[in-house]
């Protein structure tokens, strides 16, 4: 186990995974944004206890699968002990029910270790400032699962079947450019992914995103993909 100087300015991290290497990695990238600081490091969910014990973090970046404590339990004794700690799970899992129970105990996010240095500092930053974060892809894999779960739902109260919705594309909402970017946040694409479909810039995809959450009265991306499809905004494919 590793330990920094903590800089109260800063977003301060800790970080928990069993792998040197992987620790080392995502250390690097985050020492890459000025306002963020990881204070410590450890290999274990007991070394996360300890580690918020005495740091007191905003934000700790913890992995599901290490030995003695694995990071469901860690977080579930966290949020109990800490209520107000932010904690961003990193896995290797995109199965569904790996994201609800992980969210169950408490998790502000659940990201997927294969994401990019964007993605990572995006999804920190959100967590940090009281949102959630759930990466993309999942995201997808929980829309598809809500979808097949409504539709049996439908064929139970319908003895002639699954009725198709009526999709509606919210132009009294947003824009037309905004509706094309929901749709590809419906589809679990990034925002690099979204700037490269659209063939936009990043950072102009990040705007339209915050203007997306501003009109629909939601406070994150996952919000706004669950109420576009509740309201028939997007098409869930």
């Amino acid at each position: 186990m590793t330990v920094t100087e903590t800089n109260e300015k800063k977003i301060s991290i800790v970080l928990i995974d069993d792998h040197q290497l992987f620790r080392e990695g995502v250390k690097r990238i985050l020492a890459m944004e000025d306002e963020f600081e990881v204070v410590a490091d450890g290999e274990d969910g007991s070394d996360a206890l300890q580690l918020v014990k005495e740091y007191r973090p905003d934000v700790i970046l913890m992995d599901i699968n290490m030995p003695q404590m694995n990071g469901i339990e860690a977080t579930r004794e966290l949020t109990k002990a800490f209520p107000n700690v932010k904690v961003l799970v990193l896995s290797i899992h995109d199965d569904e029910s790996y994201v609800t129970h992980v969210l169950k105990t408490g998790a502000s996010g659940y990201l997927l270790k294969e994401m990019d240095a964007a993605a990572l500092v995006e999804a920190v930053k959100v967590v940090a400032s009281g949102g959630a974060y759930i990466h993309p892809k999942v995201t997808h894999n929980l829309i598809k699962e809500y979808r097949r779960l409504a539709a049996e739902d439908e064929e139970h109260e319908d003895s002639i079947g699954y009725r198709e919705v009526e999709y509606r594309k919210p132009l009294h909402i947003l824009t037309r450019r905004e509706c094309e970017v929901l749709q590809l946040m419906t589809d679990g694409q990034s925002n690099r992914a979204i700037g490269e479909s659209l063939y936009i810039s990043e950072k102009t995809v990040k705007n339209h995103v915050s203007n997306i959450l501003q009109k629909m009265n939601v406070n994150d991306r996952t919000q706004a993909v669950v109420e576009a499809i509740k309201k028939g905004y997007v098409i869930v494919r």
